[in-house]
């Protein structure tokens, strides 16, 4: 299952490579209150074909009306403004003082390979910068270790692309079902691992993976790049253990692991007699979620997505 941005960049490709072009609809910068996230992207196909979404529906509208009178620039990019008055706000469906820059970049055959070479990187699950120039449309491609938010200045447009975060869950059971059902709706990629084959055998979701195999070789092969989040799920120390030890040896964004304040700390204490230094076990998140008093399978599943979500988010409850 692609994400947004990799399905926005394969229709581009397709209708470049196609000979139709396109243009490319960056949200470039966002003041007060915005439907869609800085970076957000929508293709709009010569033959008016729309993926992806900027507000949905209303400033795709706009731009629709705009390609049909021929008034989308074909050689050149070009910045657009709504939200600039009360009527504005109303007619395009922006929060109340909401401002939006929408990036609108006409794409050509020239741009195929760098389409292509960032699609690449994306299925690799590799970081890729791409760099604008605004006077010649032209792309500048470069991997990094880190993302960064959007930016623009008065020559340049650079936008980082990441990985989809991947979620890999260490035991096939009724909690790790419900923790896959928030995390797919999120646009997690999830991956759940248990060497029991009764317990595989009995998983239900078919757009998780499903992986054999003992933990740890699974986090050491799947899960250890830095959007790669490893939580452990099965109350057996010698499945846990086993991921959390290599999950902590690794780049991975989170580690995390199920069990209430007296079960995590032997778990602390067993990590650090298997050779793990304290630094790294610091890592471990334990017990994992947000303390909302959680006891059902389902409202753990809450309290463990909304702690990801308060961590990627770089806030912290007051």
């Amino acid at each position: 299952m692609k994400n947004t941005d990799q399905l926005v960049l394969a229709a581009a490709a397709s209708a470049v490579d196609e000979g139709q072009g396109g243009w490319l609809c960056t949200i470039a910068a966002t003041f007060g209150a915005s439907p869609r996230p800085l970076g957000a992207m929508a293709f709009l196909a010569a033959d008016g074909a729309l993926t992806g979404s900027l507000s949905g529906g209303c400033i795709e509208d706009d731009l629709l009306e705009k390609l049909a009178s021929g008034q989308l620039a074909a050689t050149h990019c070009e910045l657009l403004e709504y939200g600039v008055s009360p009527e504005e706000n109303e007619r395009f469906g922006l929060p109340c003082g909401g401002r939006m820059k929408i990036f609108i970049e006409p794409l050509t055959a020239s741009h195929l390979a760098d389409i292509r070479r960032l699609l690449l990187a994306l299925d690799e699950r590799r970081a890729m910068r791409r760099q604008v120039d605004l006077q010649s449309g032209d792309w500048s491609l470069q991997g990094l270790e880190q993302c960064q938010a959007l930016s623009l200045s008065e020559t340049t447009l650079q936008q980082d692309f990441g990985p989809r975060f991947q979620l890999l869950l260490v035991g096939a059971n009724e909690l790790a079902r419900c923790i896959a059902e928030l995390a797919l709706a999120m646009d997690y990629r999830v991956l759940v691992c248990d060497p029991r084959d009764d317990r595989r055998q009995r998983w239900s979701l078919p757009a998780v993976t499903v992986l054999p195999g003992m933990p740890d070789d699974v986090v050491a092969e799947h899960a250890a790049d830095a959007h790669s989040i490893v939580i452990t799920l099965t109350h057996d120390p010698r499945i846990d253990d086993m991921a959390l030890m290599q999950a902590l040896c690794e780049n991975c964004y989170y580690v995390g692991a199920l069990g209430s304040l007296r079960t995590s700390e032997k778990r602390r204490q067993r990590l650090l007699q298997l050779d793990l230094s304290a630094e790294q076990i610091d890592r471990l998140h334990a017990p994992v979620g947000l303390p909302i008093g959680s006891k059902s399978a389902m409202e753990i599943a809450v309290a463990v997505m909304a702690e990801l979500t308060q961590l990627r988010s770089g806030k912290r409850a007051v």
